[in-house]
């Protein structure tokens, strides 16, 4: 839930710092909290249940591009407040990294050849093709979020995780060559990898949550 930051300004909601900020603080904020947080459980279990049940691969495509049929700030109204470690929490982590490598399909193939030789068992389970392109990362990204409807839910997580974390292996080598050259895009790119790793462990922690019948 939404609380207040020191002076009444009200605080922000915590959520993976991937994307445009504009785009994702354009969150509605005039609900109830006790309001908004039923509704985004409440549609994060009817969506996963409505997908699992599915056996079209039309609908499970449908539900892997809701982004681009809901438009982000619809996604974001509904999840973005939630905690972490809560089913909703971890839907919108998997959406925001998709669309990520959705928008910068070429920056994040850049970043997993960085990171991946120094993260070879984080990029096993992501299950990424060696020396990957856009269109592999693009791939991946979908693969992912449609193990959400379609397989086990904890191995999506984890192979969310695992990607992040190789991800995040690149964007601190890539801080390090901007070091020299651009100062202040080392720091924002070192800012970037930082959250990519609280992301990982984030994903991390959900999947045990599913796995213990704890993650709603």
């Amino acid at each position: 839930m939404t609380g207040s930051a020191p002076g009444g300004e009200p605080r922000r909601p915590r959520r993976p710092a991937m994307l445009d900020p504009q785009q994702a603080d354009a969150l509605p904020g005039d609900l109830d909290p006790a309001l908004r947080d039923e509704v985004a459980h409440t549609t994060a279990a009817a969506l996963v249940h409505h997908g699992r049940a599915q056996t079209d691969p039309q609908v499970v495509a449908r539900l892997v591009a809701l982004v681009e049929h809901e438009g982000l700030d619809v996604v974001a109204g509904l999840w973005s407040d939630s905690p972490a470690d809560s089913l909703p929490g971890a839907l919108w982590r998997l959406y925001v990294l998709r669309e990520w490598v959705r928008r910068d399909p070429a920056t994040v193939a850049d970043r997993y050849r960085l990171g991946v030789t120094a993260a070879p068992v984080h990029g096993v389970v992501a299950g990424v093709a060696d020396a990957p392109g856009p269109a592999d990362v693009r791939t991946v990204a979908d693969a992912v979020l449609s193990g959400v409807y379609t397989g086990d839910l904890a191995v999506a997580l984890e192979r969310a995780a695992a990607f992040c974390q190789v991800l995040a292996t690149g964007a601190a080598f890539d801080a390090d060559h901007l070091d020299d050259v651009d100062p202040r895009g080392a720091v924002r790119t070192t800012r970037g990898a930082a959250s990519l790793v609280r992301t990982a462990e984030e994903l991390s922690h959900a999947a045990a949550l599913w796995r213990a019948g704890r993650l709603e």
